[in-house]
């Protein structure tokens, strides 16, 4: 019997593509430049399965293409915005994402940016390593301290109850939470003491660093804009390790620049790799090239999720991390 054919849009960890070498007909890309929207229409008409990363757009046009064989989309990451989840459905087309594994270290990235934020750790290193810094003195880059302060927390999925337990355990913050949906688990609140605020404005009038942890969809989009960074406190700090799209770009530099928030920090951005061109003349943010997963047991992780889902799937069972 033929092994099942898929196509990697991506390069991926050698300890997982090796798995993929020893269990599929697969073709992976070796030189880890982006496919065109041809080559995964095409992907989807000569393979089983396809596997992309959160960073490929599979939109509408491609998800329509005629005479397709694939019937599994693997998505490498938790996030599946980059899918046009309803034409995957239109489509018949199951989509599987890898929740759950990435949780930590993604948290781990927000309170990074949080802590660089708050001590201003990105000024100060350009300042060592342009040979500007001339010794330590009282009033050198004075940041905010963090201990102690509340973090606000807009979305109170896996990754915000991870950022919240290290936030709370490890540096005594408060807790403070948005969501639109139903509460979770009474002990995940009870664990970090946390309080839920009946509004995303009541949250951000109270907070001192607020970070992100919303999917991104179209109902998100711009979700802090304008209006909501003039409720923060001006000493305050945006985090966002969730979906670039969430903050309105433009609202956030002005706010920056003039001085409305104290800082932010930022591991993914609207329409990267693109960044916006008014954050690089910024001091007070801090800018991460989307490393929220980027641990080699995390992407190892991340791989073998995708391949129990195609496992399950092909042996016509029901995948484990379905979303459609």
């Amino acid at each position: 019997m033929s092994k099942p054919k898929v196509v990697v849009t991506r390069r991926w960890p050698a300890e997982v593509e090796a798995k993929l070498k020893e269990l599929y007909d697969v073709t992976l890309n070796e030189t880890d430049v982006p496919m065109t929207a041809n080559a995964l229409k095409l992907a989807l008409q000569t393979a089983d399965a396809l596997l992309p990363t959160v960073t490929d757009p599979i939109t509408a046009d491609i998800l329509r293409v005629p005479d397709k064989r694939a019937r599994i989309i693997g998505n490498f990451g938790v996030g599946y915005n980059n899918i046009d989840i309803a034409s995957a459905k239109e489509e018949g087309l199951v989509v599987t994402n890898t929740p759950g594994v990435l949780t930590d270290c993604t948290a781990d990235i927000a309170m990074l940016l949080l802590l660089m934020s708050a001590r201003r750790a990105s000024e100060g290193e350009r300042l060592v390593r342009s040979g500007q810094w001339t010794g330590w003195c009282p009033t050198q880059l004075l940041g905010q301290k963090v201990t102690g302060k509340t973090l606000g927390l807009i979305g109170f999925g896996r990754i915000a109850q991870a950022t919240a337990r290290k936030a709370h355990h490890g540096f005594g913050m408060k807790i403070l939470f948005y969501t639109p949906r139903n509460a979770p688990a009474q002990d995940s609140i009870d664990d970090v003491q946390a309080t839920r605020c009946a509004t995303i404005e009541e949250l951000l009038s109270q907070a001192d660093f607020v970070s992100m942890h919303c999917p991104g969809s179209a109902e998100n989009r711009h979700l802090i804009n304008e209006q909501r960074l003039k409720q923060m406190r001006s000493s305050a700090h945006l985090i966002n390790t969730a979906r670039g799209d969430v903050v309105d770009n433009q609202a956030l530099y002005k706010a920056l620049k003039e001085g409305w928030i104290g800082g932010a920090g930022l591991d993914v951005y609207e329409g990267e790799p693109n960044v916006y061109p008014g954050f690089l003349e910024l001091d007070n943010i801090s800018l991460l090239p989307h490393l929220g997963s980027a641990s080699e047991e995390t992407r190892v992780a991340m791989g073998n999720r995708v391949l129990d889902n195609i496992a399950a799937f092909f042996a016509e069972q029901e995948p484990r991390d379905r979303v459609v």
